[in-house]
This record gives structure tokens, sequence and C-alpha cells, in this order.
């Protein structure tokens, strides 16, 4: 009698859902939100997070319902909703992909997150709109994704939509140039405050050059 192949052995439920993102702090610290599953999104690791979002805490003072956060190539919304769970004033969120700015509204809703905007739009485009009307924010998130060259699209526009000392966090898939190295023109300007890196990704704090009188 033929026997019946053996069960493969269960390894254990994972700790999240794989389309899943836990916030880390603040208000909802702990909920779950669904990420839709889409190709190339891939939200920020709850570790990165976690040091960039202190980063950020330190600069800002701890004063999060003064600040304005703008978190462009929003995807799963993992940073935008991180900073309106610690009581960010405004957040608002970008992103062009209809289903991915669809479910974005969903959790907003879910979360009756009165401090969040979602806008469907195209990044590049919404900034020069933002800047020509004037508008201003105290964080941007850039996390776009690695192989469209957009960071260096994108992070010269940053300055004129940027409160004075305001900062930029930058997600990439390879180390920025460092000083000392050739500097392209699209990251003059820019000192990187705070660096690091787990496992593929390199992640930045950035801000401006202060000006000397």
């Amino acid at each position: 009698m033929q026997k019946k192949p053996a069960k493969p052995k269960a390894h254990g439920a994972p700790r999240l859902a794989p389309r899943q993102v836990r916030i880390i702090g603040g208000a909802w610290k702990r909920v779950l939100l669904p990420v839709l599953d889409a190709e190339g999104l891939r939200p920020t690791p709850d570790r990165v997070r976690e040091t960039v979002f202190n980063w950020i805490n330190h600069q800002l003072g701890g004063d999060w319902d003064q600040a304005a956060f703008l978190d462009l190539f929003a995807g799963s919304g993992a940073l935008g909703f991180e900073a309106a769970s610690r009581g960010a004033a405004s957040v608002t969120m970008v992103d062009n992909h209809g289903p991915a700015a669809r479910q974005l509204e969903a959790n907003q809703e879910k979360l009756k997150a009165a401090n969040v905007r979602v806008l469907r739009a195209d990044a590049l485009t919404l900034v020069t709109d933002l800047g020509a009307r004037g508008q201003r924010f105290d964080v941007i998130f850039l996390d776009p994704p690695y192989q469209l060259g957009l960071l260096s699209q994108i992070l010269p526009l940053c300055p004129a939509i940027l409160n004075e000392g305001g900062l930029v966090y930058a997600e990439t898939g390879e180390p920025l140039p460092q000083e000392g190295d050739d500097i392209p023109d699209w990251l003059l300007g820019w000192d990187a405050i705070r660096a690091d890196k787990a496992g593929m990704v390199y992640y930045y704090l950035l801000k401006l050059h202060e000006k000397v009188a």
C-alpha cells in the first residue's frame, strides 16, 4: 500500500500578516493597517521607522502639534500615519496609484484621522503646484520606487515647499554620495544630519545647508 506523502511541517504563523503595517507609537500604537498587495509597494520596516521618528522627534523638540508633514509616494502610508499618530498638526499623503490612494483613504477612515489628507496626484507635479501656492511643510517623506530615479528629480524641488529648518527623510536602495565623493548636482545644498542602513535599505534625514549671513 502506497504511503501518503507526509504533510509539510508548519513553521508557525508570521508575526504579522504579509500585507499589514503596524503603527509603533502615539495614539494608534499597535494598530494594524491593511496594505495593498501591489508590486513595488514596500512599507518602511518597524525598526527603521522607530529610528527615523526618534530622529525627527529630537529635531522637532517634541512639538508635533505645530508640524506639517508631507508624505510623497505614500504607498502603504506607514510613514504618514505614524506621524499622524504621534500628533502631527497635519499630514498630506500623496500617491498616484488609484488603488493605493483608495487604501490610504480607507485607513484614514478606519482611524478617523482628522489630521490626514489623502491626494491622488503625481508627486513631481504636485510639489511644483504646492510651491506656486506658497504651501510649506516642516517634514517631507521621500520613499519613491528605487529604480525610477525619482529621488534625484524631486529632492531639488523640496526647498520651495520647506519651512526654514525643515527636514527631508529619504529612503534609497543605494548609499547617497557623501562629502568628499563626487556629489551630484541634485544633492548639492543638503546635509545628511542622520544616516543609517537596514539590510539593503539606506535612509537619511536631510537638512539644507544653513545660510551664512
